[in-house]
């Protein structure tokens, strides 16, 4: 048997094809996650959002479609913050009753989020949230 080894630009291009795919939007709200290098924390805000007919994020005060792209200016409900991507994990999923995630591919995602952040945060990179 053998094994191909992937490469960095491998992997990348798995990741980028991956990142392009349809996602069902969460009922129960979405995370913007961002670093606090000064404390040494992964932060994640939490909003509210409803899921329309069309399949769309809106604002529950306002009604209107929340955009992907832009900056929007909304407060968020929850902020989480840990020192690594477990912390914050254990935060959100066990401690919160309700959960704040309804979707398991939601839950993997911001998984996947955290752990990329907490790498950002030990090796100084630039983290930006996919």
């Amino acid at each position: 048997m053998v094994i191909m080894a992937l490469t960095v630009e491998d992997l990348a291009a798995i990741d980028e094809k991956l990142s392009g795919r349809h996602i069902d939007l969460d009922p129960g709200g979405y995370f913007i996650i961002y670093l606090n290098r000064e404390e040494g924390l992964i932060c994640a805000k939490h909003f509210t959002n409803v899921i329309d007919e069309r399949g769309l994020a809106v604002d529950p005060e306002t009604g209107k479609v929340i955009p992907a792209r832009l900056k929007v200016e909304r407060t968020h409900i929850t902020l989480f913050s840990g020192k690594t991507a477990k912390q914050l994990c254990v935060k959100i999923f066990e401690e919160q009753d309700p959960c704040p995630v309804t979707l398991l591919d939601h839950a993997a995602y911001l998984g996947r989020e955290f752990v990329r952040a907490e790498l950002a945060l030990l090796t100084g990179v630039e983290y930006v949230q996919d």
